[in-house]
């Protein structure tokens, strides 16, 4: 399912304003039901006691309402913590990409909101909720529950319904709505709710649950509108220095005599003697105040000109940027080996085709990129380091574990074989398989690459099939076992690739050409004025260029009407 940037972005900046929320003497969480408290826990991964008074729950909610609702940051993985800075136009301190302490503090210094103003979003749930659903998502929730939207159907008016009728929705499934249940989710498959998450950058852990899933969303839901709002903010305050530069290079075009001319039409007073500059900073000073002001028309009409044109051109550089990583992804995966890409799908339910080519096996693995993987499998190794392998074993009496000079390889292969006796013998003895799987996946992450070996790694590499990386540095090596290894466990490159940086680059691109078409404007109205009356000559015709050419032709019309 595609998320439309573009559409999100234009919704985003109407509803900047939307949320501003009442300030209550009491939490949110006070006039919670019960369901609803143990909801939040489950969702955070709070344990608490069942059964278990409202009261209790309450204060449990309460304790961990701080960290994780104000500073949720110092819960996420380094991959989280690294997409936020990337969305935020911070760089990375050079040496701490993997050090979460580091990191935490660089996210603490760059956090864009208030205890208080993340407690009180809590106070409307509506309000944020429905932010980041697709317009088709957004069409059948209110279909399925009889709610009439107006036609056409249009983003804005859909959202506007879905949160005018949340309430009454909820009262009429009999359902809590203060915190949004599993209901509000009941027409979403599961990759829908992990593409959801795949779009912002959240790491999905593997294997996973509808249940988890939904969790996750729900947990994530606020935070990516906000963020979401933030990027909408700062493309709004681009455009508006980009439309005062507009404004500005046509001030400068003017001769003295315009000035002083424009300025008697305005009643505004001249002082004798004023220097250029002195008129410039006079009209400059008035402009924004008189109606009528032709600068300030001039301006807009120019702007209105270059994003009109400059529209499809972003649309196109938000798809494309969108597509890059699907792009990859596609690549990536048309070089794994059969081996690889049965395994994918066999650990996300899907039917692997007995005796299929490997191009068949190829189309099933990308047409399941977003859909998660449902359990364990002997592949749950795969990026464990010796260490790991060898305590695992150790647990199982494996006489591997005990030898001293196995290596990585010998490790992996009598773990997975360990698990597959395990898995088909089932009972008590795959029940402690799993348990243990459980609890020692945390101490797996794709920091592990690090201690590896260039041997490891390329033998690594070659259970993809991995060709051509004979001749690379260790580096290269682990960037290359990371970016499999992601594919692999979640179907997208990284966690990072999230809808904010993508909207970023993509609005970034428009005011770009924004900027390109007023330094073009400025040029040629300087020559104008030294020319004083000659015709005025097209700009570049490149088609890359588009929305600049766009810009300085408007500008270049309103001199000659002027």
């Amino acid at each position: 399912m595609k998320f439309s940037l573009s559409s999100i972005l234009l919704v985003a900046l109407a509803a900047e304003s939307t949320v501003a929320s009442s300030w209550f003497s009491k939490a949110a969480y006070n006039k919670w039901h019960e369901t609803e408290l143990e909801r939040w826990l489950s969702d955070h991964n709070v344990p608490y006691p069942t059964p278990a008074d409202r009261k209790d729950l309450e204060n449990l909610v309460k304790s961990n309402w701080d960290s994780k609702v104000a500073t949720p940051y110092n819960d996420w993985e380094p991959a989280q913590l690294q997409s936020y800075l990337k969305a935020k136009g911070t760089e990375v301190k050079k040496g701490s990409e993997s050090n979460k302490q580091s990191l935490v503090s660089q996210v603490q210094s760059a956090w864009h909101e208030s205890a208080d103003t993340a407690s009180n979003s809590y106070n409307s749930v509506k309000d944020w909720i429905f932010d980041g659903w697709t317009d088709s998502q957004l069409k059948e929730f209110l279909d399925k529950n009889n709610v009439p939207v107006p036609q056409p159907r249009k983003r804005d008016t859909m959202l506007a319904a879905a949160r005018s009728n949340y309430e009454s929705i909820a009262k009429k499934l009999n359902q809590a709505a203060h915190y949004p249940g599993d209901w509000l989710y009941e027409s979403w498959s599961e990759s829908d709710l992990k593409e959801f998450l795949d779009e912002r950058g959240v790491p999905v852990p593997q294997p996973t649950t509808r249940d988890k899933l939904i969790a996750s969303v729900r947990r994530n839901s606020r935070l990516s509108a906000t963020q979401m709002r933030d990027s909408a903010a700062s493309a709004s305050a681009s455009a508006k220095a980009s439309k005062e530069s507009l404004s500005d290079a046509l001030l400068e075009s003017w001769s003295d005599s315009k000035i002083k001319e424009w300025a008697d039409s305005n009643g505004i007073k001249v002082p004798q003697g004023s220097k250029r500059n002195e008129l410039l900073a006079l009209a400059r000073k008035h402009r924004d105040t008189l109606t009528g002001d032709k600068v300030a028309s001039s301006a807009s009409s120019a702007f209105g000109a270059a994003t009109s044109n400059a529209q499809n051109q972003y649309a196109k550089a938000t798809d494309d940027a969108s597509l890059k990583s699907e792009d990859a992804f596609n690549e990536a995966v048309g070089s794994w080996s059969d081996s690889r890409l049965k395994a994918f799908l066999d650990a996300r339910g899907v039917p692997v085709p007995q005796g299929g080519k490997k191009d068949e096996l190829i189309k099933q693995v990308r047409l399941n990129k977003h859909k998660a993987a449902t359990g364990w499998s002997a592949w749950t190794f795969d990026t464990w380091t010796t260490e790991n392998l060898r305590d695992w074993l150790s647990t199982q009496n494996n006489k591997v574990a005990k030898k001293s000079g196995a290596t990585r390889n010998e490790l992996f292969k009598q773990a997975q074989d360990s698990y597959a006796s395990a898995s088909k013998s089932g009972g008590s003895n795959y029940a402690s398989v799993t348990s243990y799987l459980a609890s020692a996946t945390d101490a797996a992450k794709d920091s592990t690459f690090d201690t590896w070996s260039d041997s490891d790694l390329k033998s690594y590499l070659d259970s993809y099939g991995v060709p051509n990386y004979q001749g690379s540095n260790t580096n290269e090596l682990r960037a290359m076992a990371r970016r499999n290894a992601n594919y692999f466990r979640y179907g997208t490159s990284t966690p990072q690739g999230s809808m904010f940086a993508r909207l970023q680059s993509g609005a970034q691109w428009v005011f770009d050409q924004l900027k390109i078409g007023v330094s073009g404007g400025r040029q040629t109205a300087s020559y104008e004025a030294q020319k004083a009356g000659d015709a005025v000559k097209e700009g570049a015709t490149s088609a890359t260029n588009r929305a600049g050419e766009a810009a300085q032709k408007a500008g270049d019309k309103v001199k000659e009407e002027l």
